[in-house]
């Protein structure tokens, strides 16, 4: 099986910074796209960055500029720096690993989630 191990979440001030990290481990063979996605409450879970192997980032539009993703593939890691935040930012950030290739069944396209990491900005 996987396990998808987030840490780097806690509590910063409007303006701050925090980076979350995400390390994916277990019989993975490959891990097509690893990203980010967050729920406050009350609210839908939606995406907040997501990049491929090949280092091809997407970002939610209230994010741009101000937050960056970016992978380490030999770690099967991946990370989420967050600037600049602001109270809105407040959530559970859950890590997301699609298309895993697993060594023990390389013919089935999986996805994992992590367990999710809270991010509180105070104002």
């Amino acid at each position: 099986q996987v396990q998808l191990v987030e840490s780097g979440g806690g509590l910063a001030q409007a303006g701050g910074s925090l980076r979350l990290s995400c390390a994916a481990s277990g019989s993975i063979f490959s891990i097509n796209g690893m990203g980010w996605y967050r729920q406050a409450p009350g609210k839908e879970r939606e995406l907040v960055a997501s990049i491929t192997t090949a280092g091809s980032t997407n970002y939610a539009d209230s994010v741009k500029g101000r937050f960056t993703i970016s992978r380490d593939n030999a770690k099967n890691t991946v990370y989420l720096q967050m600037n600049s935040l602001k109270p809105e930012d407040t959530a559970v950030y859950y890590c997301n690993a699609d298309g895993v290739v697993l060594t023990t069944s390389p013919l089935i396209l999986r996805v994992y989630w992590g367990q999710g990491t809270q991010v509180t900005v105070s104002s």
